[in-house]
């Protein structure tokens, strides 16, 4: 039997399955229904908690983090190599106005297994136009990959152009801004 033109469905669950039971992500589910961001604060909040960090660096590294991200007066790839930095070198926050700054490191590059993968798949993005990328991979509930899965009988060049679309302005460009 062959999987030549075999329903993109059938691949969704396949890469799924590879995510969770091979390289041990946590399944978030199917987000097709809900408010989705490429920066989930919640799980950002809860990875930082579990590293140690109090509520205020966290609050104020989710801000700057966001800030960063969504500066709609800069392009997607000047916000993308903002976003990386904070990512590579972590985001130096103050608690108080004379405080030094504090260095919030939201992935930890030491200890890779440290960190909380997870994916989610039909993530509904809101934006210009609502668009919903087939799986999405959070590292410590930041969106680093987006995969747009494709059945057999689709030419490559079809799920590329649709990434390249996604990210323009009039779609959902600042999602990408992490990724």
């Amino acid at each position: 039997m062959t999987n030549v033109g075999d329903i993109e469905r059938i691949t969704q669950n396949r890469v799924v399955q590879l995510f969770q039971k091979k390289l041990g992500y946590t399944y978030l589910g199917n987000w097709e229904e809900r408010n989705n961001s490429n920066i989930e604060e919640s799980l950002v909040r809860k990875y930082l908690k579990s590293k140690g960090y109090d509520d205020i660096l966290i609050d104020k590294a989710l801000d700057k983090l966001r800030t960063t991200a969504n500066n709609y007066n800069e392009s997607l790839y000047t916000n993308n190599k903002n976003v990386y930095a904070l990512l590579r070198y972590g985001v130096q926050v103050k608690v108080g106005v004379g405080d030094n700054n504090e260095t919030v490191e939201l992935i930890d590059w030491k200890e890779p297994q440290n960190n909380n993968f997870a994916i989610a798949e039909e993530v509904t993005v809101q934006g210009v136009h609502d668009k919903r990328p087939d799986i999405v991979l959070y590292v410590n509930g930041i969106a680093l990959g987006v995969l747009e899965l494709k059945r057999s009988t689709v030419s490559v060049g079809n799920g590329i152009r649709q990434n390249i679309v996604n990210q323009q302005k009039e779609f959902i460009q600042s999602f990408f801004s992490t990724i």
